[in-house]
């Protein structure tokens, strides 16, 4: 079996647009001193997410902005996966979010799975985080995170992003939504995925 790939450089790219993704990042991977750039750095435009999983997304988003910029890329791809919606929104949460002039209100998303799970008993859910990194010459290494818990009704909170108002973790009083940075930090899908990409390529 090949050994995986270590990242050696000073500066990553983190392929996402996305404000919240950015400042979480910072904060995971402060401590390795690497300077991080994200996709508006360079103009990288958002590659359609053609592929029909987290991983399979996760690369296609990382190898084009790697294939773009000529840097070492990184990117992910999550979502909230409910049991009883047979994994939905999953790879969709995003576009469940979507309105006709492609805003996204997650407010709007999550009354959709409330109403979608009415009748039904079983609330688990749990986020899911693929983490690709890939070099220029199209070498990619993969990873997935999790956190597990439940959806619950009404969102609670005014922190974080996306779906972390409805979502409350196993073993947990406060939902994502309520849980400051550094609470969300250590536990959080993100964490996971950020924890194995760091075992496995930059450590």
């Amino acid at each position: 079996m090949q050994k995986p790939r270590k990242f050696e450089g000073k500066t990553l790219v983190v392929a996402t647009h996305n404000k919240g993704k950015m400042r979480e990042l910072r904060e995971y991977l402060a401590p390795l001193g690497i300077e991080l750039k994200s996709a508006d750095d360079y103009n990288l435009p958002e590659p359609e997410e053609t592929e029909t999983t987290y991983i399979g997304n996760a690369v296609l988003k990382a190898k084009a902005a790697a294939e773009a910029c000529g840097q070492i890329c990184l990117a992910d791809d999550s979502g909230l996966s409910v049991d009883a919606l047979n994994g939905d929104p999953g790879i969709y949460s995003a576009r469940w979010a979507q309105d006709a002039d492609g805003n996204r209100d997650f407010l709007k998303a999550m009354a959709l799975i409330h109403q979608k799970l009415a009748g039904q008993d079983n609330r688990k859910a749990k986020f899911v985080c693929a983490i690709a990194l890939c070099w220029p010459d199209g070498h990619v290494e993969t990873v997935e995170g999790y956190a597990h818990g439940q959806v619950i009704w009404p969102p609670r909170g005014p922190e974080g992003f996306g779906y972390d108002p409805m979502f409350l973790p196993d073993g947990q009083q406060k939902t994502f939504g309520e849980m400051n940075g550094d609470e969300k930090g250590a536990i959080s899908h993100r964490r996971n995925a950020i924890e194995k990409i760091l075992d496995k390529c930059f450590r």
